[in-house]
């Protein structure tokens, strides 16, 4: 959903439902940390009535379950088709009996692999992946994987849930660090002292955490849906009272990049250069292909722009800074395509619809770029009103980053 998307994954079952049970399955895999969860319930603890609730930008569906659980009706869409998969995977109904076929699968899976059943196929085409995953716990999760695979069929919801316990899994067994704000890897003395985890005794772990959050339904509806957020005038749906969503940052964050373990091994990619142009898709993608193709976009000649915002571009390509046109070409383009996608959100507003964008600002070459008050430009020059921006925390140590509400109504 932001990006913090990947640092706060290896949280496991001693996880606490910290918003009460209603909210329980944010913690399935958390790709959402807790204070981007926290403003949601805050926005949606607010709310009266029965409303339709849009989050263009779906993350983990953090904002479509939270809707689903305060009785709202949710919609949820992304680019990204590893992250709907998700968001349907997380937003769906599970009955008892569901939930009771995919405990004993497990059951199945964990006994055909104590009895050395389930030939292993090959890992996936991650590079360098040993420095992902040790022999051992590479070589448990290809048999694991073969054994989900031969028991239970990706499509059911039996599969989905114990797809998504394998992902919880996975990243129990990597050698990747969680201890800042983007994925690293453990060292060399981390790596030496750590304990040889129990690799069957994790995946029952994760299942049965999964399968807790599964068992608590919401009383709405919510659903996942593959579109482009700029495109929005072409969903067909109804049309929605309130909006809340937290935008890519105009960072060079790619969420393609922290979100590879699970693609690659969930078989959404299969090499660099599907990653590269699935980020290029992506708004403010810079992952592989995508950042040289900055080089020869060019916006036409009405996309959006603005006096203080060519000021902030000229600035930031400098001759003085290294790939400093670059970089300018990147924010630019980030700033069309966000413009883009909120003159296509008003075709899909009920009158008084609400809107809040949770964003961070960012700097480039020592240039503040105040995101949040591009976004409430944009929205004044296409009729929204009521416009406001909330300063929300700050984002590190840096005392000029700050996370942003960004709010407003459609006419």
């Amino acid at each position: 959903m932001n990006n913090l998307v990947f640092s706060q994954l290896r949280q496991r079952a001693d996880y606490t439902h910290k918003y009460n049970l209603k909210t329980g399955r944010h913690g399935w895999l958390r790709l959402t940390p807790a204070y981007s969860v926290r403003i949601v319930e805050e926005l949606m603890d607010r709310t009266e009535g029965r409303l339709r609730v849009f989050d263009p930008f779906c993350g983990t569906a953090t904002t479509a379950l939270s809707a689903a659980y305060h009785g709202h009706d949710a919609v949820t869409t992304d680019i990204n088709p590893f992250l709907v998969w998700f968001g349907q995977a997380k937003t769906s109904r599970y009955s008892a009996a569901t939930i009771a076929q995919a405990r004993d699968s497990g059951e199945e899976i964990l006994a055909l692999l104590g009895n050395g059943g389930a030939e292993p196929g090959p890992p996936p085409p991650i590079h360098n992946i040993e420095r992902w995953w040790p022999p051992e716990a590479l070589d448990f999760l290809c048999r694991l994987q073969a054994a989900i695979d031969e028991i239970v069929s990706t499509e059911t919801d039996e599969g989905r849930l114990l797809r998504i316990a394998f992902c919880r899994t996975l990243i129990a067994c990597s050698n990747a660090a969680f201890n800042h704000q983007s994925m690293s890897f453990k060292d060399t003395a981390q790596l030496e002292s750590a304990l040889q985890p129990d690799h069957p005794g994790l995946f029952k772990e994760d299942l049965a955490f999964v399968l807790k959050g599964a068992a608590e339904n919401p009383a709405g509806e919510a659903s996942a849906t593959l579109h482009d957020a700029r495109e929005l005038s072409a969903l067909k749906t109804e049309p929605f009272d309130l909006v809340v969503t937290s935008p890519p940052y105009a960072n060079r964050m790619s969420y393609i990049r922290e979100l590879r373990p699970y693609m690659y091994w969930l078989r959404f990619l299969e090499n660099g250069r599907d990653a590269g142009d699935l980020d290029w898709l992506a708004i403010g993608g810079t992952w592989g292909v995508a950042t040289s193709r900055l080089n020869d976009w060019a916006p036409d000649e009405k996309a959006y722009t603005s006096d203080e915002l060519e000021t902030t571009l000229a600035r930031v390509a400098s001759p003085g800074n290294a790939n400093g046109a670059l970089l300018a070409n990147y924010i630019r383009k980030y700033c069309v395509d966000m413009a883009k996608h909120f003159a296509g959100l008003r075709e899909i507003l009920a009158p008084g619809a609400e809107l809040h964008y949770i964003v961070g600002n960012s700097t480039f070459y020592g240039e503040l770029l105040s995101v949040e008050k591009i976004y409430a430009r944009i929205m004044a020059e296409l009729g929204f009103t009521e416009i406001s921006i909330r300063a929300i925390r700050k984002r590190n140590s840096k005392k000029e980053l700050v996370e942003f509400d960004v709010s407003a109504k459609w006419p």
